[in-house]
C-alpha cells in the first residue's frame, strides 16, 4: 500500500499547495550522511517525480535504503503466513520425534533451526529489525564500515524503544496487574456485576487505563476480564466481534492522556515537543468521549442480548476476578514510583536503564508478591521501534515532497489506510522526519493512525497481545476480516470526535 500510494503519487501530483519547505539553515550544503533535505538543492523542480529523480541521481543509496523499506512493509504483510508455516513444521516435527522416542514423557523436541527462523519471520515486531541487517550491509559496502558505524553511534537514537521496553515491562508485574483488576472490579460490581456491567467498564475504564499503565499492558488485563466475565458466556458472534473491534479502537486510542503510553505517540513525543499536558488538552479529551459514546452506543444496540446473558451469570462468577495473588500496599506503592522514574526521566536511556536495574532487584527482593519479569513481548516492541528508527532516517528524501503534496483530507486517509496495514506507530515516525511539519497536518496524521488502530491486528502494537488471549473464543481463531467490519463504526466515531473538535 505505502508502495501504490507512492508510486499514484508520482504519476498524478503536481507542485504543492502548502508552498516551499525551508529547512534549517544550519545544515550542511554539503554531502552528508544520511543527506539533510537541503544539500539537494532541488527547490526550482515543481513535480514530485522531478524532485525525486533529483535526489535519486545524487544520492543513489536512497533507492536501495527505501527498497529495503518497502520489502520490510511487505514482508508484515506475509508475517502470518510465516508462523503458520513455522508452527506446522513445529508440530510435524513434534510428531516425528515422538515416534522415535515412544515412552519419554515430559521432554519437547528439540525445533530445527530452520523452525526457529521461520518463527522470528512470523514475528510482526521483528520485521523492521531483521531488515535493518541488510540495510547495515548495503550502507557499508556504500560508505564504508567507519561512517556506518558513525551513523549507527551518533545518528541513531534508541531513547523511545529503551523506554517503551522499561515501562511495559513494569506495567506488567503482579502488583500493577493485581491493582487494575481490583481497581476494574469494583467498578463493574458497583454496576451490579453484570455481563453488561463488566463489558461497559473493561472496555470504557480499562482502555483509558493504558495511559497510566501503557496500552500493551492495558490489553493484557482487559483481555483477561473480557474472558473471564464476558466470553466465557458465549455471546453471539456479532457481538464476540463487535466487542473485540471496540477493544482493539478503544485501545489505540486509550493511550492518548499522556505522551508515553501510546507506541505512535512515544515515538514522536520528544521530536514534536508533546508532553502529557498537551496530549489531554488535544487529544485525551476527545479520546475519552469517543470510547465512552461507542461503547454506549454497542451497549444500547445489543441491551437484549446482555439481559439474556445475564441470566448465565452466578453471584460467584459476578465477582470472581482474574489475579488470586494479593499484593501489599507497600509493594504496590514500590511499583508505582519506580513506573513514575521511568516516565519523568523518559528522556535520559541512562537514568530509565539505571532504575530498571533496580527495580529488576526490588522484584527478586519481593518475589513472593511478584511474578518473573516478562520480557518477551517489550522487547519485541522495542526491536520493532529500534527497526523502524533505522530505517526511517534514509526515508525523508521520498517521504518530505510527497506529505507536502497531500491536502488535509488525503492526508488523513492515508494516515487510516496505512496504519491499517501496518503498525500506526510506523506512520507517525516517518510523518515525523518531515522538516516543519505543520501543526494541523501533525495533528491530522496522528488522529488518522490512531483512529485506524483496531482495524487490524497488526495496527496496533497491542493488538496481538489481544488477539492471543481472545482467539480461544472464536472458532478458528479471529477472522480479520470480520475484525475489520467490526472497527469501522468506532474507527468512524473516533473520526468524529478528532474532526469535530479540531
Amino acid at each position: 500500500m505505502t508502495l501504490f500510494l507512492l508510486l499514484f503519487s508520482l504519476c498524478n501530483l503536481g507542485s504543492s499547495p502548502l508552498g516551499d519547505f525551508v529547512v534549517s539553515t544550519g545544515e550542511s550544503m554539503g554531502a552528508v550522511f544520511p543527506r539533510s533535505i537541503l544539500s539537494y538543492d532541488d527547490q526550482h523542480l515543481s513535480t514530485l517525480f522531478e524532485v525525486l529523480l533529483h535526489r535519486v541521481s545524487v544520492e543513489p543509496l536512497n533507492l536501495f535504503a527505501t527498497l529495503i523499506f518497502f520489502a520490510a512493509v511487505v514482508h508484515t504483510f506475509c508475517a502470518p503466513i510465516f508462523l503458520r508455516w513455522a508452527k506446522q513444521r513445529e508440530e510435524a516435527e513434534h510428531l516425528e520425534w515422538l515416534s522415535r522416542r515412544e515412552g519419554e514423557q515430559g521432554r519437547e523436541a528439540p525445533l530445527n533451526f530452520v523452525t526457529v527462523v521461520l518463527h522470528y519471520l512470523g514475528e510482526l515486531e521483528a520485521v523492521f529489525g531483521i531488515w535493518a541487517i541488510p540495510l547495515i550491509v548495503v550502507i557499508s559496502l556504500s560508505k564504508g564500515w567507519a561512517q556506518t558505524k558513525e551513523y549507527l553511534e551518533h545518528s541513531v537514537h534508541f531513547t523511545e524503544a529503551v523506554f517503551v521496553v522499561v515501562i511495559m515491562a513494569m506495567a506488567a508485574t503482579q502488583p500493577i496487574l493485581y491493582l487494575a483488576e481490583r481497581t476494574l472490579s469494583l467498578g463493574a460490581r458497583l454496576l451490579g456485576g453484570s455481563p453488561a456491567s463488566w463489558w461497559a467498564t473493561i472496555l470504557i475504564a480499562g482502555s483509558l487505563l493504558g495511559s497510566l499503565i501503557t496500552e500493551p499492558a492495558a490489553m493484557t488485563i482487559c483481555a483477561l476480564l473480557l474472558g473471564q466475565h464476558f466470553f466465557k458466556y458465549k455471546p453471539s458472534n456479532r457481538l464476540a466481534y463487535a466487542t473485540v473491534g471496540l477493544l482493539f479502537a478503544n485501545i489505540s486510542v486509550g493511550g492518548l492522556l499522556t505522551h508515553f503510553a501510546a507506541p505512535p505517540v512515544v515515538i514522536i513525543a520528544r521530536r514534536w515537543g508533546w508532553d502529557t499536558g498537551f496530549m489531554f488538552s488535544t487529544f485525551g479529551w476527545k479520546a475519552a468521549g469517543a470510547i465512552c459514546f461507542s461503547t454506549a452506543a454497542c451497549l444500547y444496540l445489543f441491551r437484549r442480548e446482555f439481559r439474556t446473558l445475564a441470566r448465565r451469570v452466578s453471584p460467584f462468577d459476578a465477582a470472581h476476578p482474574v489475579s488470586e495473588k494479593a499484593a501489599p500496599v507497600a509493594v504496590i506503592v514500590a511499583n508505582l514510583l519506580f513506573m513514575l522514574w521511568t516516565v519523568v526521566n523518559s528522556q535520559s536511556s541512562q537514568l530509565v536503564i539505571g532504575g530498571f536495574l533496580f527495580f529488576l532487584a526490588f522484584v527478586d527482593a519481593t518475589r513472593y508478591y511478584q511474578r518473573a519479569v516478562s520480557l518477551r513481548m517489550p522487547l519485541l516492541v522495542g526491536f520493532f521501534l529500534a527497526g523502524l528508527v533505522i530505517h526511517g532516517s534514509f526515508q525523508a528524501w521520498w517521504i518530505e515532497p510527497l506529505l507536502n503534496r497531500l491536502g488535509d483530507a488525503a492526508l488523513l486517509l492515508s494516515s487510516i489506510v496505512l496504519s491499517a496495514f501496518n503498525d500506526n506507530a510506523a506512520i507517525t515516525y516517518l510523518a515525523s522526519l518531515v522538516p516543519h511539519f505543520s501543526d494541523d497536518l501533525k495533528y491530522l496524521v496522528v488522529a488518522g493512525a490512531v483512529s485506524a488502530g483496531g482495524l487490524t491486528i497488526v495496527a496496533n502494537a497491542p493488538n496481538p497481545a489481544g488477539n492471543a488471549i481472545l482467539s480461544r473464543y472464536f472458532d478458528g481463531g479471529i477472522s480479520q476480516f470480520y475484525l475489520l467490519v467490526a472497527a469501522l463504526f468506532p474507527l468512524l466515531v473516533n473520526l468524529m470526535f478528532f474532526i469535530s473538535f479540531r
